[in-house]
Parts: structure tokens; sequence; C-alpha cells
């Protein structure tokens, strides 16, 4: 009886442990659900108040240009007079009881509206991701939704303009995962082809996947629609139809480069006249083609979501025209699971939010041979949503199951008070390469698009440079009006430190990153987040603190060599003037990186002559900064500040370099290995399993082995 009662006891315990662990982790879940939903709002807000406070000549182009006093749906002429109104007749009729709003009330009614329809957009994504969901996924699906299609590019552009392509969209959803009757969803899904005719495809998928009923809806819906906009305007409907054969040629110029379609793309590489509308015949149907019976395959999975998503870029890549703001499709795409290793889950999402979000300048550098791929960055996600991104099917073992990531557990940083990031797990295998040079070309683009936001006028950062000098002087450090003109008098050595200046500011840190990429993964990690954190913080000090260079200090005599002699009257800085902040000198990060360098050298490097050579960039950086004119001293220790405190929170945030982790055998820490002889290890392979035909998830095996354990990696 006692030994009942003392299982019950330790039973009723371990209930109550338990529920105490979900009651915690259910408030965290609603906390973070709360917080999501006021980024919502506040996104939501701002969105409307860029809109709004812009005056009435710079906001709701297309709209002002169809319902203003002088709109083509006010005219009794041609909608298409002018080449305005890019829209379908019926489109036209629908907007035409607009016409008789004031423009100010319509536009605040327009973009409360417009708003009101991208949150039901994402509520309906968010209700119509592929099951079983996680818990999770079900409460963040919606706000994380919302808030990436306020943040997409073709929303932000529709809302400017005042453009109506989110309805086609919204409307399409409703019909494939709302309503259930099958004569009204095809009826949506008609209306949503008479506003854009290339719509028709999803009667075409409908048809495909067995809902021949809402198929024959939606192309009955369309031509009573277009029939309608026929008889209340033929002529409009003869121009549209006919002489500009769908809409073709409406609008901007096709080869511009807000057209994101292989028509467009194909003007822009210099194909015209029939040759051009030959190859986009030929590529457009193998797109529709291969899209089309992708979609269908992922639609019999059970992932409906993602085959409308492929169908909707099957639209934008033949469409004659594809403006930005009927780009949502891309972005849907994204729910796609790509990959059977858990680290390469995010690199198709982060892919497609970045394109979708960014543009292609942030992107992809100035380089000519990159120009055709940056151009054509929405196109190319959306043909690769179309017809090559592998993804997975829910009978796959890796839908719910992927390859567990190789993670190390940290050594626990001296600072014991500071609790070491829950979700900054340490990575022992290298990162996947496109999302790291995307991750370093979009921060390094950040970084200058706010240097150059920083700026501030020239008296307050020429004040900050009598201080600065005021300060040296009574340190008795402001030796570089001796170093700079003792520079210039010796030619060589003053060309030498201006190509040094002007070069190894980047190339250094970058063939850092490169050869630690390769061959120290774990390592990598750690270095490049200390060199973000380092970068951030020098932001912060451009913003606080603008402050005049030396060679821009009118009266001190210094000498400007890599620049020239400078006019302080009309001041020329070079050919950098209009896209770099002249007065972001402290701190310097010219020495601040050339720092972090020599120290990841030191640590890193293998042999002692390795190391010494390491020490001599950031000194020959801290020289030419002081002999070139462009930094104080006290710049130099600026940035030596901010890449010390970039050491010191990746140190507290993810413990230190050196890692451990636990012998497969359930031992204590592994002998310290090289990473090279922990990779040539051999590692378990992940068993076959027997193919199913139904996409159900319970008979997905439990768990798929992942890679063994790895060993120490650490000092050189």
């Amino acid at each position: 009886m006692g030994r009942r009662e003392g299982r019950r006891s330790v039973a009723n315990a371990d209930h109550s442990v338990r529920g105490g662990a979900a009651a915690e982790e259910g408030t965290r879940t609603g906390a973070a659900r709360v917080v999501l939903w006021l980024v919502v709002a506040v996104l939501a807000v701002r969105q409307a108040t860029v809109v709004l406070r812009q005056p009435p000549g710079e906001r709701f182009l297309d709209l002002e240009a169809w319902t203003g006093e002088n709109g083509v749906l006010r005219s009794t002429g041609s909608l298409y007079d002018g080449g305005r109104f890019t829209g379908t007749p019926f489109a036209g009729l629908v907007l035409k009881p607009l016409t008789a709003s004031a423009q100010q009330a319509l536009g605040v009614a327009w973009t409360l509206g417009s708003l009101l329809l991208v949150v039901a957009l994402g509520v309906v994504a968010a209700r119509a991701l592929p099951r079983p969901a996680g818990r999770r996924t079900a409460l963040f699906a919606a706000p994380v939704a919302i808030i990436l299609l306020l943040l997409s590019l073709p929303v932000r552009n529709a809302l400017h303009l005042g453009q109506t392509s989110v309805l086609p969209v919204l409307l399409v959803l409703l019909a494939c995962f709302v309503v259930r009757e099958h004569r009204a969803a095809g009826v949506l899904a008609g209306l949503a082809a008479a506003l854009q005719p290339v719509l028709l495809l999803f009667a075409v998928l409908l048809w495909l996947t067995g809902r021949r009923r809402a198929a024959g809806s939606a192309g009955a819906a369309f031509a009573l629609a277009t029939a309608a906009a026929w008889a209340l305007a033929p002529k409009d409907s003869w121009t549209y139809w006919l002489h500009h054969a769908g809409g073709a040629g409406l609008g901007e110029r096709p080869d511009s480069l807000a057209n994101q379609s292989l028509h467009g793309a194909l003007l822009r590489l210099g194909f015209e006249g029939p040759l051009e509308t030959a190859v986009f015949l030929a590529l457009a149907a193998v797109v529709v083609v291969l899209g089309l019976r992708r979609a269908v395959r992922y639609a019999r999975d059970g992932q409906l979501l993602l085959a409308v998503a492929v169908t909707g870029c099957v639209v934008v890549a033949v469409s004659p025209t594809a403006w930005q703001h009927q780009l949502l499709w891309v972005l849907l795409a994204g729910v796609g699971r790509v990959g059977k290793q858990a680290a390469d889950r995010l690199v198709w999402p982060a892919v497609v939010v970045l394109a979708v979000t960014l543009p292609g300048t942030m992107l992809l550098p100035n380089i000519e041979t990159l120009l055709p791929v940056r151009d054509n960055v929405l196109l190319l996600a959306a043909l690769g949503a179309a017809c090559v991104a592998p993804f997975l099917l829910r009978t796959s073992p890796y839908w719910q199951h992927p390859v567990p990531t190789d993670h190390a557990k940290p050594v626990a940083a001296r600072w014991r008070r500071v609790p070491l990031l829950p979700f900054w797990r340490r990575v022992l295998s290298r990162p996947n390469l496109l999302l790291e040079l995307l991750l370093i070309r979009v921060v390094y683009s950040a970084y200058a698009q706010v240097r150059l936001a920083a700026t501030a006028g020239r008296p307050l950062a020429e004040e900050h440079g009598r201080q600065i000098h005021a300060i040296e002087q009574w340190l008795h450090i402001d030796i570089e009006h001796w170093v700079n003109h003792t520079v210039v008098r010796i030619t060589w050595l003053s060309e030498f430190f201006d190509y040094y200046y002007l070069t190894f500011h980047f190339i250094v840190p970058l063939t850092i990153l490169g050869v630690l990429y390769v061959r120290r993964p774990a390592d990598y990690r750690w270095v490049r987040s200390s060199i973000g954190f380092a970068t951030l913080l020098a932001l912060v000090g451009f913003w606080l603190y603008p402050l005049a260079p030396p060679r821009l200090m009118p009266g001190l005599g210094f000498i400007d060599t890599v620049h020239g002699v400078q006019d302080f009257a009309k001041p020329d800085y070079g050919t950098l003037t209009t896209v770099t902040n002249q007065y972001a000198a402290m701190p310097s990060l010219h020495f601040g990186w050339s720092l972090w360098c020599g120290v990841v050298i030191v640590m890193l490097a293998p042999r002692m002559w390795m190391k010494a050579l390491g020490l001599l960039h950031p000194l020959f950086t801290i020289a030419a900064i002081v002999a070139t004119a462009n930094h104080w001293v006290l710049d130099a220790v600026g940035g030596a500040l901010v890449v010390a405190l970039g050491f010191a929170l990746t140190y507290l945030l993810s413990g230190p370099r050196a890692l451990t982790t636990d012998r497969a055998d359930g031992g204590g820490p592994t002998e310290p290995r090289s990473l090279a002889e922990r990779s040539a290890e051999p590692r378990p392979e992940v068993p076959s399993f027997p193919a199913q035909s139904p996409p159900v998830a319970e008979s997905v095996p439990a768990s798929v082995p992942g890679p063994g354990a790895a060993a120490k990696v650490g000092g050189p």
C-alpha cells in the first residue's frame, strides 16, 4: 500500500512539473504572438502613413490616372488613349464607380481597403499551409505572413501606385481554400481572370486536379465578364483584346526593368521582332507544361498552397507584362520545403523573401557580368519555383524529419551572469554558400545605406573635428600633420599608402572569411559574428558623432593624397562623393577591420611567421589612414574599441570560440582534433525508406540518424 502511494505521489509530482512547463511554454508562445501582431499593426500604420503623407501628385499615380479629374475613366474616349490604363475593359467597368468620390477620401479609403485585403490574404495563406503543421506554426503563421506581405516590394508598390493587384491573388486563394462549393469557387477564379487574363491558368489547374465543375464555372465567369465588357465598351474591348493582344504593349515600355516576365527579359537581352516573339512563345510553352505538371503533383500530394504558388509563378513568367505589383505569387512560393538536411531548409525561403523584399541592387553588386541576373532577380525566382526548385513531397521521410544539424555544446563564458542565447546553437558545418554571400552583400548594402543616411551638417562635423584635434594636442598624439607632410615628400611611399588605403580594406577581410569558410567552418561562424557586431556598433558612431577627417578640416594644412587638393568653399571629395558619407570618420572601420584581421590571424594561424605577418596589416593600415589624412589617431582608437566590443558580444552571446561535444558513447569530451580529421571520419548513412502511396505524416519514421558527434574545434 505504501509503495502504491509512493508511486502515485511521484506521478502527481511529474504531472505537476509537466503542467507547469506546458503553462510556461504557453505563456511564452502567447507573448510572442502578441508581439508579432503588434509588429503587424506598426507596419500597417507605417505603410499607410508613408503613402498618405506624400503630395497628391506623387501618390496613387495609377489610381489618379484612372479616376482623377482628367483620368481615363472620366474621359469620353477610349480607356487606352495615352497608354495609361493597363487593365482589362472589365476592370475599367469595376473601377468606374470610384470616379464619383473625392480624391482625398478615395485615397484614404483605398489605402485602408488595400491593407485589409493584405491582412485577409495573409490569414488565408496561413490557413492553407499543408498539414500536419506544428502548434507554433499554426499560431505564428498568420502574423508572419502578413508581415512579409507588408514588407514585400509588390505590396509596397501596389499601395504607392493605387493598384488592384492584391485583389486577384486573394480571389484565387479564396476559390482554392475558403469556398467549398465548386461553382462559387469557379466564379471567384473567373473574376480574377477577368481582371488579369493569364490567371485563366488556374482554371486549367482546377481541371487537372479533379475540380472540373469549378474549372468550368471559372471559364464561364470569365467569358460572361468579358462579354459584358464587350457589350458595354466594344471599342475598348477591341483595342485591348485585338489591337494590343491581351494588353501587350500597354503601360510602360515592355523592356523596362519593371517588367519581370520572359518577354521583358528577352527584350532587355537584345531580342526583337519576330525572333523575340517566337523565342518567347517557345519558352512560355515549356514553362507552362513544366510548371502545371509540377503544380498538379504538389496538389495531389496535399500541398495545394504550393501548387497555387507554382501556378502563379508560371503566370508571372509567361505574361506579356508582369509588373512589380503583380509578383506576389513569388512570395507564396516560399512555403515549399527544399532539402533533406535541416540546415538547408531555410535556404529557399530566405532566397525568396530577400528577392521579394529587397531591390536587386542590394542583392548583387554593380558588376557588368552580374547585371542580367540583378535585373531579373524576381523573374529568376519565379522560374526557379515553377520549373527547378526540388520541393519535397509529404511522402518523403525527410518531410518532417530532415537530417539533423551537427551542433556542438558550447563552453560557457567566463561571465556566468550573462546567459548564452538559447537559440544561438553553434553549428560545426559550414553554412550554405548562397545564403552566406547574400548575407554579406545585404549587410554591406545596409551598412552603406545607413552610413550615407547618417549625414550631418558640415559645421557640426568640423566642430567635432576641432574637438578631436584639441584632445590629441592635450594628449600629445597629434602626429597627423607631421606624418601627412612627411609622406607627401616621398613619392613612392605616398603612392603605396594611397593604394593600400583604397585596396586592402576589403580584400584582406574577405580573403580571411573565404579561407575560414573552406577550412574551418565553426571558426568562420564565430569570427563572422564578431565583425558583424563591430560594424553595427560603428554605424551607431557614424550616426551619433559625425566627424570631419583631417583632409576636410579647413585651416589645418592637411594634404588629401587620395582625392587631391580640396577647395573648401566648394569641396569635391572625388568619385565617392555621391555614394558615401564623407563625415563618417569616427570610428575608423579601415583600422577596425584591419585589427580584426590581425586578431583572427593571430588566433588561428598555425605558424608563427603567419601570425607576425598578420600583425603587419593593422600597422600598415593605421599608417595609411594617418598618412593620407583620412583619419585622426583617435579614430583608430574608436575602431579598436568597436572591434573589441564585437569580440566581447560574440563571446557573451555564444561562448568561447573553442567548442567541445560529448563522445558518441556518452563519455567525456573528445580529444582536440582538427576539423579536417573530423570531416574525414566515416559518417553513418541515412537509411532508405520504402515508398508510400498516401501522404500520411504518421507513417514517417520517428527520426533520421544524423551525423556523428563532432570533435573539439579550437586553436591552431
